[in-house]
């Protein structure tokens, strides 16, 4: 099995390619890794075993899953395009701990779907080359899920990457690097450049690596104000914390006194920029708010 000719070489990949008549979709945000190596990194990054079961999104023709499958107990990999359906079966015929589920992650309820698959009280991680223009979303259905996903390494646009692990006071810290700070650890763990793929893409990708805490960075009282208040700090960068928490909560006089007095309970100066305050203090900023503004006990 491990001698076959891996997939992800240009001539191979080609080689099926026109096999099948397969041209990629822009639509769909194909981009096909043609390194051996890279694909070796990725799998060797996610700390995956022979008790480790795995999720992939969007395998394309079995480059990357051919590798997982011989790391790992069991791989279930979401597919959308219907034309590489064939292509799978072909491509994965000599692996038996594989199943291609053709469908939307997006659209699959995984607490109802996985069990029939594999053992929800096994280690379970999710490994992928995620489409660039749905990555945020991909990433937080697995997040939000209530199936414990472990850890996460996934391929994505640089950028976001970037996003994902930016710290405080940096033009790349957002809502998008607190969401998914709050549940995991996140670490770049290397950089993926743009010639190794077909067709090549405009920028290079990064291999980012996201770890389930045990328990979220931060306390709050309400998770769901948390969240709020989180994505309102950031509607308009330029503006300071106080003019979006009135564009949130309202400017009506006994609404910004009531704001005034969180953010001193808080203490956070209104006129700092929400791209300033740490995890730990949107915490305390949100549980200040929930119980003087919005009067939650």
């Amino acid at each position: 099995m491990t001698n076959r000719k891996d997939i992800a070489t240009p001539s191979r990949t080609k080689e099926i390619m026109e096999k099948y008549g397969f041209s990629v979709k822009k639509s769909l945000g194909q981009n096909f890794i043609v390194d051996p190596n890279i694909l070796s990194n990725i799998v060797a990054a996610s700390d995956i075993d022979k008790n480790t079961n795995v999720i992939e999104v969007g395998p394309g023709i079995g480059a990357l899953t051919e590798h997982l499958a011989r790391a790992s107990k069991e791989v279930i990999a979401f597919e959308i395009d219907n034309r590489l359906l064939p292509v799978l079966a072909d491509t994965l015929s000599p692996y038996d701990n594989i199943s291609v589920v053709h469908s939307d992650v997006l659209k699959v309820n995984l607490q109802e779907s996985l069990p029939e698959m594999i053992d929800l009280d096994e280690p379970l991680v999710v490994v992928a080359n995620l489409p660039y223009y749905i990555t945020t979303p991909i990433i937080m259905h697995f997040l939000e899920t209530p199936v414990r996903i472990d850890g996460l390494t996934i391929m994505m646009q640089k950028e976001v990457a970037e996003r994902i692990t930016a710290a405080p006071g940096s033009k790349a810290y957002g809502s998008l690097s607190i969401a998914i700070q709050y549940y995991m650890e996140a670490e770049v763990a290397f950089i993926v450049p743009k010639t190794v793929f077909i067709p090549q893409p405009n920028v290079d990708s990064a291999i980012i690596k996201l770890t389930r805490r045990a328990t979220p960075s931060v306390t709050v009282n309400n998770e769901k104000s948390f969240f709020a208040l989180v994505r309102s700090a950031f509607v308009q960068r330029r503006k300071t914390l106080w003019n979006n928490l009135l564009i949130r909560y309202g400017k009506e006089d006994e609404t910004r006194e009531k704001l005034t007095q969180a953010l001193e309970a808080a203490n956070i100066d209104p006129k700092r920029r929400g791209e300033t305050l740490s995890l730990a203090e949107f915490a305390l900023l949100s549980d200040a708010i929930d119980e003087i503004v919005l009067e939650k006990d």
